[in-house]
């Protein structure tokens, strides 16, 4: 188990290329990547959707099932890197920001 010390010296470390930047700028970084990762979990949401209704439809060729998946696997692996970004400036930053949806709902 990691002593208080050596979690706060690896969250530091995660943080580090965020830390030189004002809050108010790594604030206004932090709500655009989160806006971006709500943009990229609907569209990924959607290829997800499709390629179910595609892997159910039997008369779907086994080509354009692959492609939709190679797609939404594709698309998981895009997201998880950019969550880990957001992780790492959500770190820098101490807090998550709110951050209203299309409807002006605030989210966190």
């Amino acid at each position: 188990m990691k002593s208080g010390a050596s979690a706060d010296s690896a969250k530091a470390d995660k943080a580090v290329p965020y830390c030189s930047m004002s809050p108010s700028d790594l604030e206004a970084l932090a709500v655009a990547a989160i806006q971006e990762h709500r943009r990229l979990l609907a569209a990924d949401e959607e290829v997800y959707e499709e390629w179910v209704r595609a892997s159910e439809d039997p008369t779907t060729p086994a080509a354009v099932r692959q492609t939709l998946q190679d797609e939404h696997v594709s698309r998981q692996e895009k997201s998880e890197a950019q969550q880990y970004e957001l992780a790492r400036i959500i770190d820098a930053l101490g807090f998550v920001p709110s951050v209203p949806d299309d409807d002006g709902q605030v989210l966190y």
